[in-house]
């Protein structure tokens, strides 16, 4: 894991958020940084080589074919903004199903 990868994984393991997120799992042909199964999330934290990637595009495209969402931040907004990263990630969850939680204000 990249540092920014550990930090979020810090804010977000042990259902920190009120379900359980697993890291590097597998969907299909993918690994994704992490994944809630329910509701179906997936958060990917992403460095410069992923700008503009038609691979990723793809890997997109496959994980919403299987019902998941999928939210990326970039790995400076994790390092720098870490709060706003995880009240990102609380306000889908809470949006994908409301019996989860919303943030706190």
């Amino acid at each position: 894991m990249t540092r920014e990868e550990a930090l979020l994984w810090k804010l977000i393991k042990s259902e920190a958020l009120g379900v359980k997120f697993r890291r590097q799992y597998g969907i299909g042909p993918y690994i994704v940084d992490f994944a809630c199964l329910h509701p179906k999330l997936v958060v990917e934290v992403d460095g410069s080589h992923h700008l503009e990637s038609q691979y990723d595009l793809g890997r997109d495209r496959f994980l919403r074919g299987r019902g998941f969402e999928v939210l990326r931040f970039w790995n400076e907004d994790v390092w720098t903004q870490s709060g706003w990263v995880v009240r990102q990630i609380q306000e889908e969850l809470h949006r994908l199903d409301p019996r989860v939680a919303p943030p706190l204000d």
